[in-house]
């Protein structure tokens, strides 16, 4: 019998199960020829590049770059996250322009149309994120071919054009994610996506109305944009509401009060906008309301109670508006909000009869009427004044281990997730953390030149002074990395300092590894360190008391960011008045802190490990780490107080004992020794609850030193004082200044 046949015939079975790239078990083989292509028009990125034949995507263990999951045998998410970094910060005064191909992006046979079209294929697909992957081109309507998306990431690309209107039929999606992006014009009605949760449009060029939304999103976000229109009255039916952001757009017209009020509104950031009028005294907040931020807008009046009053998890901004009642440095004029809001949402007047006779009603009326006007306002000027000085005797003197007994939860605290999207208002300002190239930094060095070397540290590490492109001035520091320092862990190394970005700390912009060094790139803070605006007041300003509470809350945090913002937090920091410095605001930053640094490959044990070790000072525990740096921002608050450096242990101890004895023999022993320049700028009482706070962070039993949030709470609360002081003050001045006036006339 001739067996050739079924020779033949085993030897093809035999290839097929050779060589087939899935069996029955894995993802169908269709699939994996999807995923096949799709590697291949994105350009084979590092974190695709090893797929092979014999790969099993469903088996394949996830990581924070790449994530397959499937469900009886068919994709339903598809994560990938590459390195070529978000598109360069956008100038919302220029016109939008189709993207020309970068570096960053990927080459100009690229087609964002093609690719839709082969993911389209996974028919199971629920979620969907591709991000930093330079993938560029219009948004593709072939996004409506998606019927099952739960969930769509393409955040940190370079897509461009308008928002297709197809991307309404998804009537699944509950999770919309497009920032970082150049997309402009307007956008579609998102109203028809009922389940729709998280909208992140922010970092475009989007505009100039803002969408109609579902009532059921938890987290809005719009910031950086184009959007002109008004705040929509709709989100008053938002109860889900978590997060609202539309900060950095010229966003017109009133603030609705309910905003305040949402039953789970927690993260309000409203800043850089041309929102206008004054808020209703008698508003109510959400207790759980932990971060609002109303600064750099028109709004006039004065802030309602709820927003200023000093709850542990609250953290409100409000400067550069024309507030009244407040810190007048960091207020507008009230006229200039006046004439820019009229400008901003009322059509100009063409008429000068309505003017003249208004003019004219004001001439008649007010010589009748100025006596008496000016009567009534001294003798409510003399009554506030009474009133005030009255209520500053009743406020009930605290010591801080009474008010910390006061537990209110901090939101933005307990949830490492929750805190690193918190504080991203707290990087605003700064540019997108870049990933850059040795070109880069030898234009930004002149080549590493000697003359830009400011420094060198231990181990060799070195500090370069350089200029980016944009012009802004930086510090290079060169790390020697360990000789068998893996690709993973220099890969988790780089993730970790890329969120090393905060308004209170010296911030890590970018990086670049070459075979044996990292280099970081920090920003450059020049307006002098904390010890020269306290002790060479010739070259620098001299701070006030409200001044120097602000610099120790800023400190804190800083402190709370290094604790609690980063996972594993960085504990044991360098705080002292050389390491902090302040930016020409006169905003406080960390620097010196104990920056980890890349360690050696380690035999695997039980249990986890950090990829990196500590930095020079590393301290044995996290929590005798975060009880130090308590210790140290209380050595400061002292040298805030009197003025007087201090530069060791027996100087510490010292002012210790001088500060305790001033609290026991009365305000006159307190009044000598606080910082001569502060005479007349401080409220007593405020500046006695800081030497309290100070005094129980330098407690020699750490467990009874208090937390970080327990500081900031404290110091809020001598703000509190201090701003009812400076209230009494300046009505005692108007009333005197009346009174003159009134003589002279």
């Amino acid at each position: 019998m001739d067996t050739r046949p079924e020779l033949s015939l085993f030897v093809s079975i035999l290839v097929v199960l050779l060589f087939s790239p899935f069996s029955s078990a894995q993802s169908s083989s269709s699939e994996a020829q999807t995923l096949f292509r799709f590697r291949s028009q994105l350009e084979y990125p590092t974190v695709i590049k090893a797929w092979n034949r014999y790969t099993d995507f469903c088996s394949l263990p996830s990581s924070p770059a790449l994530t397959i999951v499937c469900t009886e045998n068919r994709i339903t998410e598809l994560t990938v996250t590459g390195d070529k970094g978000p598109p360069p910060s956008l100038d919302s005064t220029k016109s939008a322009q189709p993207f020309h191909v970068s570096q960053q992006s990927l080459s100009s046979s690229f087609s964002v149309d093609s690719l839709f079209t082969t993911l389209s294929k996974l028919h199971s697909l629920e979620v969907l994120s591709l991000v930093s992957l330079g993938l560029w081109g219009p948004f593709p309507s072939k996004i409506s071919r998606f019927s099952s998306l739960r969930a769509l990431n393409l955040s940190s690309n370079f897509i461009y054009g308008q928002i297709p209107p197809q991307i309404s039929s998804l009537s699944n999606l509950l999770s919309l994610v497009l920032d970082n992006n150049l997309l402009n014009g307007t956008v579609p009605d998102f109203g028809a996506l009922r389940d729709l949760q998280e909208l992140d449009l922010g970092n475009n060029l989007l505009g100039p109305g803002i969408p109609s939304l579902g009532s059921k999103l938890v987290s809005v976000i719009l910031k950086n944009n184009r959007f002109r229109s008004g705040i929509p009255a709709q989100l008053k039916n938002f109860n889900d509401l978590q997060k609202f952001d539309v900060s950095s757009n010229k966003i017109v017209g009133p603030i609705p009060p309910p905003l305040f009020s949402l039953p789970q509104i927690q993260y309000l950031n409203l800043a850089g906008n041309q929102l206008s009028g004054a808020l209703p005294s008698n508003i109510t907040c959400n207790n759980e309301l932990g971060f609002v931020d109303l600064s750099h807008n028109l709004l006039i009046g004065k802030l309602p109670a709820c927003i200023r009053s000093n709850f542990s998890n609250r953290v409100v901004f409000y400067s550069w508006n024309c507030l009244s009642s407040l810190d007048s440095v960091h207020q507008h004029p009230h006229s200039s909000c006046h004439e820019e809001a009229i400008a901003a949402v009322a059509p100009p007047i063409t008429k000068k009869t309505s003017k003249n006779k208004l003019a004219l009603v004001l001439l008649i009326c007010g010589g009748s009427l100025g006596c008496l006007i000016i009567l009534g306002i001294l003798g409510w000027l003399i009554l506030r004044k009474v009133v005030a000085q009255n209520s500053d005797k009743s406020l009930v003197r605290k010591s801080v281990t009474q008010k910390a007994a006061i537990q209110v939860p901090s939101r933005l605290v307990a949830d490492n997730r929750d805190m690193s999207q918190g504080v991203k208002l707290d990087a605003m300002g700064l540019p997108p953390y870049t990933v850059l190239t040795l070109e880069e930094l030898e234009v930004a060095t002149n080549n590493f030149d000697p003359s830009n070397l400011i420094g060198e540290e231990s181990k060799g590490q070195r500090m370069y002074r350089g200029w980016l492109r944009d012009g802004s001035v930086v510090k290079i520091r060169c790390l020697k990395l360990p000789e068998k320092c893996s690709h993973q862990n220099l890969m988790q190394y780089t993730e970790f300092i890329s969120k090393l970005r905060h308004r209170h700390v010296v911030s890590i912009l970018g990086h670049y590894v070459d075979a044996n060094t990292l280099y970081l790139v920090f920003e450059s803070v020049s307006n002098g360190t904390l010890r020269s605006h306290l002790t060479e007041r010739q070259n620098q300003e001299i701070l006030k008391w409200p001044q120097r509470v602000s610099t120790v809350i800023g400190i804190a945090r800083g402190i709370q960011f290094l604790h609690t913002g980063m996972v594993p937090g960085i504990f044991g920091n360098d705080l002292k008045i050389d390491n902090i410095v302040l930016d020409e605001n006169l905003i406080a930053k960390i620097s010196g802190y104990n920056l980890p640094l890349p360690s050696k490959d380690k035999i695997p044990k039980v249990g986890s490990e950090s990829p990196y070790s500590g930095g020079s000072d590393n301290i044995g525990s996290n929590q005798d780490g975060e009880k130090e740096d308590i210790y140290q921002l209380g050595i400061i608050l002292i040298q805030i107080v009197t003025g007087n450096p201090i530069s060791s242990k027996k100087e510490v101890e010292g002012a210790k004992q001088e500060l305790e004895r001033s609290l026991v023999d009365g305000p006159m022993k307190l009044r000598a020794a606080i910082d001569s320049s502060m005479r007349g700028t401080f409220a007593y009482e405020s500046v006695r609850n800081a030497v309290e706070i100070a005094l129980n962070c330098l407690s020699t039993d750490i467990s009874k030193r208090p937390s970080v949030e327990d500081i900031l709470w404290n110091l809020q609360y001598c703000i509190q004082i201090q701003d009812g002081w400076t209230s009494s003050e300046n009505l005692s001045a108007q009333s005197q200044r009346f009174t003159m006036q009134f003589s002279f006339d």
